[in-house]
């Protein structure tokens, strides 16, 4: 069971995020605030967090359709003042808007023409920037990891269900046409039961989630340290927990935050399942010491299936390492008839049962028939102005979605469950012990 010094923490957390978010959830009714918008009003958005994320690829995405759809970037909240004025003139040249600078989500949350807002900060903010953003009337595009902490992921879970906002986590698969494919395949029984998915993600970058040019540049006076720290506890300023957060919990996870929450999304929306029935993990810094805290390698083995009947499920094998980049980025899917491999696009029988094998056991060979998934994502964008084909296409369902009303592709409730295994493998991570969870308490059980 979690123990008291954890109860101490998650007691701290609460407390610290009401005082963070209190001015957004006390004395007005969420669906109050905000214009009412018509079917031609153009929707008016606000940037939180100019990040190198957003720049490359959110920016992009967001303008392939922004003249079709009638959204038009308004304005910038960053706490550091370099971010605000980079964000203006990057804006300004790429697009030919003057934005309005925000210090801060307050100051971004009193300019009621802003219709929703798009977040890419640290991963830890992500939730309860979530959270702002609804409370307040916005819809809203949040990054992913959606929560680092069951106690922020229970909150953004709560303040979209109350708030009825439109709220896309950037899972980007979930809008990818070879991806939509795989889960159709799947789900008509054509493959047969899941048994086993193998998962990696390898690179070897020792610049990887470092930038120590502007470690250097920054200082603190320039930014906002208090608000940046949300409700995490409160510590002395350091620039590299600021801009290389990643690399340090409680700002990041790390591996399973930034990259296994992509991957991890596909087993719950290919399966239907909300998270693992339990989790084991090993991890360490075996490359790069560079003063970093998160892992530079790991390896979890997840155990999914119905509750209480271990003989119906499968294992997850999610492995990642930053030491040697061979084997890349794979996800396989295994039957018993065959293979399903989101790396080559192709179902095959590889590995499927025989005609050899099975008759010796009295039984039919099961092997699947070859198949190609679409994955021609640059067509399906429609779009060639740059950036992520993937994420253009996640831009564009969640934008469709603030018109029409629908739940987008990637919902709160799929970031949730991301975000629980996430948090059930960092905790295994860091404690080596086997972790559960308690559907009932929504919460975290360490055996």
């Amino acid at each position: 069971m979690v123990n008291k010094a954890n109860n101490s923490r998650r007691d701290f957390l609460k407390k610290a995020a009401l005082g963070t978010l209190g001015f957004s959830i006390m004395g007005f009714s969420a669906k109050s605030y905000g214009r009412i918008l018509g079917a031609n009003d153009r929707v008016q958005v606000g940037i939180v967090g100019f990040s190198n994320r957003f720049r490359d690829s959110l920016f992009p995405s967001f303008m392939n359709y922004n003249k079709d759809l009638n959204f038009e970037f308004i304005g910038v909240s960053d706490i550091w003042n370099r971010r605000r004025e980079e964000a203006e003139a990057f804006v300004k040249e790429k697009a030919g808007i003057k934005l309005k600078k925000y210090r801060n989500n307050d100051e971004l949350y009193r300019d009621k023409d802003i219709d929703a807002v798009i977040i890419s900060t640290a991963d830890f903010q992500h939730a309860l920037m979530g959270v702002e953003a609804v409370r307040n009337g916005k819809d809203a595009y949040i990054e992913k990891p959606l929560a680092e902490t069951m106690e922020d992921a229970r909150a953004i879970l709560k303040a979209v269900e109350e708030t009825g906002k439109i709220v896309q986590i950037g899972s980007q698969r979930r809008s990818a046409p070879n991806y939509i494919a795989a889960n159709d395949y799947i789900r008509s029984g054509k493959f047969g039961d899941i048994k086993m998915v193998e998962m990696t993600w390898n690179v070897n970058q020792p610049g990887r989630w470092r930038l120590p040019e502007l470690v250097k540049q920054i200082r603190q006076e320039d930014t906002d340290w208090d608000r940046f720290l949300m409700n995490r506890p409160k510590v002395a300023w350091d620039p590299r927990k600021y801009l290389e957060y990643r690399l340090f919990w409680p700002y990041s996870s790390g591996i399973p935050g930034q990259w296994m929450s992509h991957q991890i999304d596909t087993v719950h929306w290919f399966t239907g399942l909300e998270h693992p029935r339990s989790v084991v993990a090993n991890s360490g810094n075996y490359m790069w010491q560079d003063g970093r805290e998160n892992a530079d390698t790991m390896t979890a083995v997840f155990d999914y299936g119905p509750a209480g009947d271990p003989s119906k499920g499968f294992q997850v094998v999610y492995s990642s390492r930053f030491s040697n980049s061979a084997g890349g980025t794979k996800e396989l899917y295994y039957s018993n008839g065959g293979m399903l491999n989101l790396d080559t696009n192709k179902i095959t029988p590889e590995g499927g049962l025989t005609q050899d094998m099975a008759q010796a056991m009295g039984m039919q060979a099961n092997l699947l028939e070859p198949y190609t998934l679409p994955s021609d994502i640059k067509a399906a964008t429609g779009a060639n102005t740059g950036g992520d084909p993937m994420t253009s296409l996640h831009m564009k369902n969640w934008m469709e979605c603030v018109r029409n009303r629908q739940t987008p592709n990637a919902s709160v409730r799929a970031g949730y469950n991301h975000s629980v295994a996430n948090i059930m493998t960092r905790i295994a991570m860091h404690t080596g012990k086997r972790v559960t969870f308690d559907d009932a308490k929504q919460d975290v059980v360490m055996s």
